[in-house]
């Protein structure tokens, strides 16, 4: 029997403790975490702020109760103080101050990631707000309650900046979304993507302050003002979600870390030092479109890297298959989806690409828009110059094409070329696509 210990118990943290308990009753299995909950599916706030969805409850899969009844000890507001990786002792202090002193055998770090707070005056002053926890929601949905809550500021135009965006403007809200980039969803998308969603937003009232930084927060105890370097921007409530970074302070002394704080992991979700594993989003991940370690915080990737982990903590010997960071966003009704590199993403890193554009009906013209929906898509293929091996797809429609990106994903991971694509088996209904449809016809105009 071995004695393992999981810090933190959120979406990467989860998986592996129902797995591993799941695979095994063999293993004593305890967990700290220093929240008062666990699972909150934090891509489902910007539907409940927006009253989209009834309430907070459907964001939750997991509890401490759940855990404990397949066999855990959890342990909840109880942060863990510091780590003793040398004689594997874990230091934690429960919420009414009392002390844990616990030996471990195995050690799984599951520490997630944290928001990233830019150091600009003013961040300080009431309705300030972060966007991460239940509780920030909540707050947030509080505040919201008060009339005089009327200019709301995003800052960051990312993701999650973006679909807060439209929650604030769905509560009829005077939103403005401020970026330094020129552009929403920058990290993601090109810019004839990203244009498609500028102009999305900018089309139901969302001001669009782009290519700006902000430079200070004004206001006399509440917020007040957002002032950037071409504007002052009025705002009774800032939201400020500019990036995560990697909660790693309890070992980034004694572990291997990557360029941004990350604990660096092999496919097996082994750390550089013995026993220890890290998964989710305190960790790297290997990713398949450079064939090298990245760092993509999602929470898919966090559940994948937990279950590797509790295979190989149950004796499994297990690898990850690598990840292509595919994602996807619906604002409006307008979908978006993409997988592996952009054109932009792949420039910055130095990788020679080529890219194949198309843009096309769902169906046929002959069914008729009326009784049918039948919108148009855009998608873009990226490949390698050389190999002409696919490393990227975007795709873009206000129909759902979001289960086509999952065969881009695995074209990836499988290092399949833009040729094969031209002839690969695609089947035809009038009611669901054209003969010649846009992933075929995309893959027939590379170069």
């Amino acid at each position: 029997m071995s004695k393992i210990i999981v810090i933190g118990a959120n979406h990467a943290g989860t998986a592996a403790i129902r797995t591993m308990l799941s695979l095994s009753k063999d293993n004593q299995v305890l967990v700290f975490d220093q929240n008062s909950n666990i699972s909150f599916l934090g891509c489902g706030m910007a539907l409940w702020i927006g009253k989209q969805i009834a309430g907070s409850d459907g964001l939750f899969y997991s509890n401490k109760a759940e855990l404990e009844s397949m066999g855990a000890k959890v342990y909840m507001e109880t942060p863990v103080d510091r780590i003793d990786f040398d004689n594997k002792v874990v230091y934690a202090t429960g919420k009414n101050g009392e002390k844990f002193e616990e030996s471990y055998d195995k050690l799984v770090l599951a520490t997630g990631s944290l928001p990233i707070i830019p150091n600009i005056p003013g961040k300080d002053l009431e309705n300030v707000q972060q966007v991460k926890l239940f509780q920030n929601a909540q707050e947030v949905i509080d505040k919201l309650s008060n009339p005089n809550i009327k200019n709301v500021t995003v800052v960051g135009a990312g993701y999650i900046g973006v679909e807060l965006a439209e929650a604030f403007q769905r509560l009829n809200k005077n939103v403005t979304l401020v970026d330094v980039l020129d552009t929403t969803l920058g990290v993601y998308y090109d810019d004839n993507f990203t244009s498609m969603m500028n102009e999305n937003l900018k089309n139901h009232g969302i001001h669009l302050a782009l290519g700006e930084k902000v430079v200070e927060i004004k206001g006399n105890g509440k917020v007040e003002t957002v002032v950037t370097d071409k504007q002052e921007i009025p705002a009774d409530m800032v939201i400020l979600c500019v990036g995560f970074r990697p909660n790693t302070d309890l070992g980034k002394e004694k572990l291997t870390i990557f360029r941004n704080g990350a604990y660096i992991v092999n496919r097996r979700q082994e750390t550089s030092q013995p026993d220890v594993y890290a998964i989710g989003d305190c960790a790297t991940v290997f990713d398949n479109s450079i064939q090298d370690s990245n760092y993509i915080a999602l929470a898919t990737n966090s559940v994948r890297s937990g279950l590797v982990a509790a295979y190989n903590l149950t004796g499994n010997d297990v690898e990850s298959i690598g990840v292509q960071g595919s994602n996807g966003i619906s604002i409006y009704g307008l979908n978006m989806v993409s997988t592996g590199l952009s054109v932009k993403k792949a420039n910055d890193l130095g990788i020679e690409v080529e890219y194949t554009d198309y843009k096309d009906l769902q169906k046929p013209e002959f069914m008729d828009p009326k009784t049918h929906n039948n919108p148009e898509v855009q998608i873009r293929i990226v490949y390698d110059k050389k190999t002409r091996v696919v490393l990227g797809a975007q795709m873009a429609s206000t129909y759902d094409v979001s289960m086509g990106i999952h065969m881009f994903s695995l074209a990836i991971q499988e290092q399949v070329t833009i040729d094969r694509l031209k002839l690969l088996d695609i089947f035809f209904l009038p009611h669901f696509n054209k003969p010649y449809n846009y992933i075929t016809m995309a893959a027939l105009g590379a170069k």
